[in-house]
């Protein structure tokens, strides 16, 4: 009896559809193993560059032995070899959480201490599964295309259908599967798509070898080869991986001001990487049909590339003005503005969702991100028709080409994020990216005009060159550009950046007497202080009755900062901020200001402010402190899982002194239990909870009479607040206290690291 994959067309089809799931599955990784290696490494750009970096090499390597391998084995062998990648990939995901988080992050913290051991390590923890995901091209490439005339067709569809699933992995990763998995399950989930794969490819491999008769693959048929194209391969690559560099490069900077704009959530990220896919996905299927008859495909291949980069620009530039015009995208700016980001619990209690989630998790990514990552996407087949010139080679050139663009895209990510954000800001990293377009733009008439006089091809040259620097000198300046996507007015801002991120500081009631801190779009502080960030500053320096060494994990607008430094008897103070220009944008508003808060804490000789991050600061540091806090970050923020999970307040249990305090904001009743559980004395009141190892000694009267010494008045006096009225305020509150006899049994709803359910939002 015939079977269902005894003919070409079925065994492609099926072995496409398998290749979507595949790439679902990679992009279910990608994110899933980059939360639980930045609990190794850290959250901040160096690290999370790290990881990228590491993610990329491992599928280079792959995407290069895979061509090697796939041009020397029978077409069968090639599908039982992609089986094979893919158990391999299924085992090491069961695996990799015990690797990743249970030794890495749980018994060998210390390898992360120096960044070429941590380099080193996270190459090696990536190597195993990214390598045998790079295979898989190459081979699935060589294995259902037999001749350069359908290269570009059946490369291109294997590619297109690849991206897609990895647009819909990482879409369903962010908004379905943590919020009922968590990460180990989704891990378990990935690993049962890999096997689905593995199963698949090794039921289809007999098929494809009595289609081909098993011989492995000989000298180029006549049909098997044409003339080479109009760059040597060489050059192929290297245009390539310039291709990679831009790509990856805008995808920092579009990440970046959608970020900001978006104000992100643990939502922010898994939706942004799912347009950008979808659209190199769309382009590759799109572009399949018309590489095929593209007359002058390398010519078509550099005027896409041209447009990937001018268009870049010309978007952002054209949403600045856009913003800056009264009666225009006045829903958005109203967003922008705002303090705080969009609440989404109502859409996952049953409720509807916001009327802005469209425009700002639809309709603006799409905008800026859709047509460039489409513009890439069609790249893909035109250059496998350029570079396709002999079958006995597909394989091989396959692989190479994956490899120049992912090698472009490793630099593009370290070029980005740790020397031309740091150094030069988005706006200037914008102007050479469309300098790069501008580049392709000139290669593009130069292949046109090829044949023409020099009169043409200079006139062709400068038409190219003046839109694209004109482009260049229009894109909006530092100032112009933050101010816009802040929805505030340039002359009421001030605004720093580097490679870890942008602080804003907005003057809401002129001359900078008031003011908001936004950090990376979201608001964190305001000045002069007086909030609850001098609540939670205060309260555990002051019930602490000698608090000589202090940590504190975020800085603001240094409220929390002033607050706990109010103690005489405090002899060194630790700020871990991971966004460092936030000290930078309080220097300048206290040069305008002079505000008391402010120069306290700028000038205070105690403080040691060390920018990086701080959960990775203290799991890395055996000292031990007599108050630690971790100031209040909103539960839903990107990574807020990592300050309030269980295991968090373990690490901080553990690093307190004998008798010291730990206190934390309480934005959820899920927080809060997960703090009581962790913690033998506990006091909470409304949000604040202040808990520890020893009994606490809430003794009313000491406290009264420590914020009452001429030393605290003095101190908060500076910032305009008196001592006792904040200390007693704290006092009257309805204080609740759980010792540690206390039944803690039925505390099971918890946030933890593997499962961060208030930061998504799981009811």
């Amino acid at each position: 009896m015939r079977s269902r994959f005894d003919n070409g067309v079925g065994v492609r089809v099926a072995v496409t559809g398998l290749f979507f799931v595949s790439g679902f599955a990679a992009l279910l990784y990608q994110v899933v193993w980059q939360r639980l290696l930045a609990l190794f490494s850290g959250v901040d750009v160096f690290s999370v560059t790290l990881i990228v970096s590491a993610f990329m090499a491992g599928l280079g390597l792959g995407n290069l032995a895979g061509g090697q391998i796939a041009d020397r084995v029978a077409p069968a062998r090639r599908l039982l070899l992609f089986g094979a990648a893919e158990a391999a990939v299924a085992g090491f995901a069961l695996v990799s959480k015990w690797l990743y988080y249970d030794v890495l992050y749980g018994r060998l913290p210390a390898l992360g201490e120096s960044p070429v051991s941590l380099a080193l390590v996270l190459f090696a923890a990536l190597f195993w599964p990214t390598f045998f995901m790079g295979l898989s091209l190459p081979l699935l490439a060589a294995a259902v295309t037999h001749d350069v005339e359908t290269a570009s067709t059946r490369v291109g569809v294997l590619y297109g259908w690849n991206t897609l699933g990895a647009a819909f992995g990482a879409f369903f990763t962010a908004w379905f599967a943590v919020r009922h998995l968590g990460f180990d399950g989704s891990l378990r989930l990935g690993a049962l798509l890999n096997a689905v794969c593995a199963l698949g490819a090794f039921a289809m491999a007999p098929a494809l070898g009595r289609l081909e008769g098993g011989a492995a693959p000989g000298p180029a048929k006549a049909s098997g080869a044409r003339p080479p194209s109009l760059l040597p391969f060489p050059a192929w690559l290297g245009v390539y991986a310039v291709s990679g560099f831009v790509a990856l490069s805008l995808e920092i900077v579009w990440f970046r001001l959608l970020g900001v704009m978006i104000k992100a959530t643990a939502f922010t990220f898994g939706t942004l990487l799912a347009i950008y896919l979808a659209g190199l996905a769309l382009g590759s299927l799109w572009g399949v049909a018309l590489a095929r008859r593209a007359a002058h495909p390398a010519r078509s291949f550099f005027a896409f590339q041209a447009g990937i980069g001018i268009y870049a620009g010309a978007s952002i530039a054209g949403l600045v003005v856009a913003l800056g015009m009264d009666g225009v995208l006045e829903s958005l700016g109203a967003h922008l503005s705002q303090y705080d980001p969009i609440d989404l619990e109502p859409l996952f209690a049953g409720g509807s969702a916001p009327p802005e989630m469209a425009l700002l998790y639809g309709w603006l990514p799409l905008f800026l991100v859709g047509p460039p990552t489409f513009l890439m996407g069609l790249c893909f087949p035109y250059l496998q028709r350029v570079v396709q010139t002999d079958a006995a080679f597909l394989g091989r050139r396959v692989g190479w080409l994956q490899t120049a663009n992912i090698a472009g895209s490793m630099l593009g990510a370290i070029g980005v994020g740790w020397l031309l954000l740091d150094q030069l800001g988005t706006p200037a990293t914008l102007q050479i990216l469309v300098g790069l377009g501008g580049a392709f733009g000139l290669g593009f008439a130069t292949l046109a005009t090829r044949s023409s006089g020099l009169k043409v091809r200079v006139a062709a040259a400068v038409a190219v060159a003046v839109p694209v620097l004109a482009l260049i000198v229009a894109l909006p300046g530092r100032d112009r550009l933050w101010a816009a996507l802040h929805g505030k007015p340039v002359e009421d801002i001030l605004v720093a950046e580097d490679g870890s991120g942008v602080s804003l500081l907005w003057a809401d009631r002129g001359g900078f007497a008031r003011a908001s801190l936004f950090a990376n779009g979201r608001g964190q502080g305001q000045v002069p202080y007086g909030g609850i960030h001098t609540n939670l500053g205060s309260l555990p320096v002051f019930l602490h009755p000698n608090p000589r060494d202090v940590a504190l994990i975020g800085l603001g607008s240094g409220d929390t900062l002033f607050a706990i430094a109010g103690r005489e008897e405090t002899e060194s103070i630790v700020c871990f901020e991971i966004i460092e220009p936030q000290l930078e944008t309080l220097e300048r508003l206290n040069e305008r200001s002079r505000y008391g808060g402010l120069t306290s804490i700028l000038e205070d000789e105690r403080i040691d402010y060390r920018f990086t991050d701080g959960r990775a600061g203290l799991l890395r540091s055996d000292r031990k402190f007599d108050v630690i806090e971790a100031d209040a970050l909103r539960p839903t923020s990107a990574y807020a899982g990592y300050l309030y999970s269980e295991e968090f307040f373990q690490l901080v249990r553990d690093r307190l002194k004998p008798g010291g305090i730990a206190v934390t904001w309480v934005p959820t009743e899920r927080t809060g239990a997960t703090f009581m559980k962790v913690f033998p004395h506990v006091w909470v009141a409304g949000s604040l909870a202040v808990g520890s190892n020893e009994p606490i000694e809430f003794d009313r009267k000491a406290v009264r009479a420590r914020a009452s010494s001429d030393a605290a008045r003095r101190y908060y006096g500076r910032a305009g607040i008196e001592s006792v009225r904040l200390l007693a305020g704290l006092m009257r509150r309805s204080w609740r206290y759980l010792p540690p006899d206390a039944d803690r049994g039925h505390i099971s709803d918890v946030n933890t690291d593997l499962y961060p359910k208030d930061e998504y939002l799981v009811p």
